[in-house]
C-alpha cells in the first residue's frame, strides 16, 4: 500500500506489450514477473548499493500478482507501481513488497504477524519465508475478499483475521518479525511488546500524505532500537473497523 519517492515506475517494453490484452496466458505472466524481478533488484543496487535475499527474490517470483489485483486492471500486474485494490486502499509496489521482507530477515522462521492484509499478495510472500503467517485487516470486504483468494491459491499457513491490527494479536505473540503496511504516527507499543527479542518490525511513520519513513525497529534483551531506512508514501492506518 505505498509509493516509493524515488524508484522509477515508468513502463517497459513488456508493460506496454501487456496493455493490448488483459488476458495473458501462464508463460506471459512469468516473463513480466522475471523483468520485475530484475528491475526490482536493479532499483534496489541504484538506491543503496543492495541487494535482497535468494529467498525473498525466490517468493517474489513465485508469487502470481495478478491474482492480488482486480481483474480489470491485471494487466499492470507486473508493473512497478502500488495499483488500487478498492474501499480506497491499494496493493503495495513490488519493490516495496521486496524490501520490507527482506529487512524483516527471515530465516526459516516460526510465525510472522502482518497488520492490513490489503489484498493478501504481502501475506502470500511471506507465507513462502516462514511456518505461520498471521494478518490482520480493518476493512471487513477486504479482509473475507483476502481469505477466500489465499485459500484459493493454496496458501494455507496465512490466518486473516478481521480487526483493529494496531492492537496486535496477542494470544499468537510473540512474533518472528512483524510488519505493518500503512502509515502512521509512531509505532504502537502493543506491537513492540509482542515482538520477539532478536526479531524485527517494520512500519512506515509519518504524516498522512506526507512522505513518511520506513522505519526498522529491533528488538533485544539489552533493550529497541529504531531506525529509518527510505522515505516513502504508504496510504494511513485506517482508524476505525468497518
Amino acid at each position: 500500500m505505498v509509493k516509493v519517492t524515488r524508484v522509477s515506475v515508468c513502463f517497459s517494453l513488456w508493460a506496454l506489450l501487456a496493455l493490448a490484452s488483459a488476458q495473458a496466458e501462464p508463460l506471459e505472466w512469468q516473463i513480466m514477473q522475471d523483468e520485475l524481478i530484475a528491475e526490482i533488484t536493479r532499483d534496489l543496487a541504484a538506491i543503496n548499493g543492495g541487494q535482497l535475499g535468494p529467498a525473498v527474490l525466490e517468493a517474489m517470483r513465485a508469487t502470481p500478482r495478478h491474482e492480488f489485483v482486480p481483474e480489470g486492471i491485471q494487466y499492470l500486474a507486473y508493473v512497478n507501481r502500488p495499483l488500487p485494490i478498492g474501499q480506497e486502499q491499494t496493493i503495495s509496489q513490488p519493490f516495496i513488497v521486496a524490501f520490507m521482507t527482506d529487512l524483516l530477515a527471515l530465516d526459516g522462521c516460526g510465525t510472522v504477524l502482518e497488520v492490513g492484509t490489503g489484498s493478501g499478495y504481502q501475506a502470500a510472500v511471506l507465507a513462502q519465508l516462514c511456518q505461520q503467517v498471521y494478518t490482520i485487516e480493518i476493512i471487513g470486504d477486504l479482509a473475507e475478499s483476502a481469505r477466500a483468494r489465499l485459500q484459493r491459491l493454496g496458501y494455507d499457513n496465512v490466518l486473516v483475521r478481521h480487526g483493529d491490527g494496531m492492537a496486535g494479536w496477542a494470544e499468537q505473540a510473540p512474533f518472528d518479525g512483524i510488519m505493518v503496511t500503512a502509515a502512521g504516527l509512531e509505532v504502537p507499543e502493543a506491537l513492540i511488546a509482542q515482538l520477539k527479542p532478536g526479531a524485527r518490525l517494520v512500519m512506515p511513520v509519518g504524516p498522512p500524505g506526507e512522505v513518511q519513513q520506513l522505519r526498522v525497529v529491533e528488538k533485544s534483551d539489552q533493550g529497541v532500537t529504531k531506525t529509518d531506512v527510505l522515505p516513502v508514501v504508504f496510504v494511513p492506518v485506517t482508524q476505525k473497523v468497518r
